[in-house]
């Protein structure tokens, strides 16, 4: 998509971003039952926008958002050898876009600016059954590093 910009978000996509949150939750919701009930939301977008620590970007294709993501940087457990980290969240292609490398923009353009910040590893949290994203995250230089399991006990 050589028309692609990447761009960071402003007060003038929240309509669009709010839209993407739900395209991410419905996407999301096979793989997690323990979701509640829709309406549910996920983030708050004018904190992610202005918070100096976050850097909240969007695809846009002929003045039409078509993906979105950010990068946060938050603190490095104290064992291992680097002191920061930048989280990517709100990983979301629109489904007519997925497949034509818009993710791994996102994610070039987030690891640009996390390396500006001094940032040198990044983490992002994936479903294990969400085989499709794993292949984009797995294509883009991630690896797999813990699985978090869960027990339900409450019957």
């Amino acid at each position: 998509m050589d028309n692609m910009i990447i761009r960071q978000a402003v007060a003038g996509d929240l309509k669009k971003l709010a839209e993407f949150e739900q395209g991410l939750i419905s996407a999301e919701r096979p793989f997690d039952n323990t979701l509640n009930a829709d309406p549910i939301h996920y983030y708050n977008f004018e904190k992610l926008m202005n918070n100096d620590n976050t850097y909240l970007v969007v695809a846009e294709v002929e003045n039409q958002l078509i993906a979105c993501g950010y990068a946060r940087i938050e603190k490095a457990k104290p064992y291992v050898n680097y002191r920061f980290y930048s989280y990517l969240g709100f990983m979301y292609v629109a489904p007519e876009h997925r497949g034509k490398g818009v993710n791994q923009k996102i994610i070039d353009a987030l690891a640009h600016w996390s390396k500006e910040q001094g940032i040198t590893m990044m983490h992002l949290d994936v479903f294990s059954e969400n085989l499709a994203a794993l292949r984009a995250y797995n294509k883009a230089g991630f690896k797999a590093n813990l699985v978090e399991m869960r027990l339900d006990i409450s019957s």
